[in-house]
């Protein structure tokens, strides 16, 4: 039985629903990882591959979360119970979408500080002086061996974002997410346009943009295609009721399917604008675009360093990695608070309290995997405690999920095919069609299934 008394919260507008639910998908994922996987993969080739799985796998089950969340009225805790009712099957799934939004957050917090660690040191000038890529490199490691310092931002970026949703839906998140995505966006922007400027700019673009079959062929076609997948995938946070919330907090005026490509689009947006950065400053300044996840701390800094006005492009890139994980951070959390509040009946003061102790507690082993535990973890290519984390969000809860989602609006063990697309198609824009049900129900799961086949086996081959 739900305890919370209160009348539902409703998001402002539609702009800050858009915001929110992009916000979300936004992260470290799109201006760390996708130009650190694009990079990897050969360039072009990659990023065409990945905007048609993005089409045809990311957004029908975003629609789905979407569709589910508003129907329900409900955070993914108590979701099931309010759709069927009489299908008790299903509620588990609902405290592991809990688990998930925990689990993401006792990592993410943690790379959410390093931005604004980085943040600091480039604003402050501590890269200034140092002439090696070696020297800059050194910073990294030093930062993560100091458990003390990682702890304070950690806290900084906890209090932040349970601080924004103690004011609530209107007051705190939506408003704060408006101004903190236009203000990425404009940063963004900047960014590009002095990428545009650089000596290396043309061939960094037509690296990153430019489909090459020898760049394709020397990667591996299957390999690239893997990639590209599961970028696709993961990028929009989708298996563990993260976009479902923000279903719950809408009208009707709209169809589903219209929206979820709508935030889709802003979702690429901001991951395409990050290679516009990175690779023309690769490019220019002879940094290797395969470094992977190193390549914004280890080298960015160093190409910044040695760049005109590098001190404050530097701060503006970081601030805007801040600005991209903490819109994460935001809507994770308000997930959290939603289903908090909804199974033991706390205030929105009382929940932020005890979730953010909670969140801070359990983000500890993250900042000691890198000094006090240091070499705990070594299984196949899990060597840390977040590689661990991440390993079993990202390969096994978010696809699970994904695929438990699936089932559940297409198949009549579930919600029903009907009931779903009655939901997604209420409302002006975009509808589904019955033709989409065939490949809904019988295709798309089976490349979910092989997303998690795949990311269950591969970090131990």
């Amino acid at each position: 039985m739900d305890n919370n008394k209160t009348p539902r919260e409703r998001l402002g507008s539609r702009l800050g629903f858009i915001l929110l639910s992009a916000g979300c998908a936004i992260g470290i994922g799109n201006v760390w990882k996708f130009p650190s996987i694009t990079g990897q993969n050969g360039g072009g080739f990659f990023v065409l591959i990945y905007l048609v799985f993005l089409a045809i796998m990311g957004i029908p089950v975003l629609t789905m979360e979407f569709a589910m969340g508003r129907a329900a009225q409900k955070s993914p805790i108590r979701m099931y119970h309010a759709l069927t009712p009489e299908k008790k099957k299903w509620r588990p799934h609902g405290y592991l979408c809990l688990a998930g939004n925990i689990l993401l957050m006792m990592f993410y917090t943690s790379v959410s500080g390093w931005m604004l660690q980085y943040f600091f040191y480039t604003a402050t000038g501590k890269f200034q002086g140092m002439s090696t890529a070696a020297e800059i490199s050194g910073v990294f490691g030093e930062m993560l061996s100091e458990p003390l310092m990682l702890i304070a931002f950690v806290a900084i970026v906890i209090i932040l974002g349970f601080g924004v949703c103690s004011l609530g839906l209107q007051n705190g998140l939506e408003k704060v997410t408006k101004v903190m995505m236009l203000a990425l966006l404009g940063i963004m922007v900047i960014l590009v346009i002095n990428g545009f400027f650089l000596e290396g700019a043309a061939e960094g673009l037509k690296f990153y943009l430019l489909p090459s079959v020898d760049n394709l062929l020397e990667q591996g076609v299957f390999n690239v295609i893997v990639a590209a997948m599961n970028q696709a995938f993961f990028t929009l946070s989708l298996g563990i009721g993260a976009m479902a919330i923000f279903g719950s907090f809408i009208d009707k005026k709209r169809s589903l399917l219209g929206e979820s490509i709508n935030v889709a689009i802003l979702d690429t947006s901001v991951a395409l604008m990050s290679g516009l950065i990175i690779f023309p400053a690769c490019f220019t300044f002879d940094v290797e675009v395969t470094a992977g996840p190193s390549l914004i701390f280890q080298t960015l800094p160093h190409v910044f360093n040695n760049m005109a006005g590098g001190r404050i492009f530097g701060s503006l890139f970081f601030i805007f990695m801040s600005f991209a994980a903490l819109s994460t951070v935001l809507a994770v959390f308000q997930n959290i608070l939603t289903c908090t509040q909804e199974m033991f009946g706390w205030g929105k003061k009382k929940a932020c309290l005890i979730d953010g102790i909670m969140i801070f507690i359990l983000s500890l082993p993250c900042i000691f995997g890198y000094n006090l535990w240091a070499g705990a973890i070594n299984l196949g290519s899990l060597t840390s405690v977040l590689d661990l984390e991440d390993y079993v969000v990202s390969n096994i809860i978010l696809p699970l999920g994904s695929l438990l989602f699936i089932i559940y609006c297409t198949s009549k063990r579930g919600w029903n095919w009907d009931n779903f697309v009655a939901e997604a198609n209420t409302g002006k824009g975009v509808k589904i069609r019955s033709g989409f049900r065939i490949y809904m129900k019988y295709i798309l799961p089976l490349i979910i299934a092989a997303i998690l086949v795949i990311g269950i086996v591969t970090p131990f081959i």
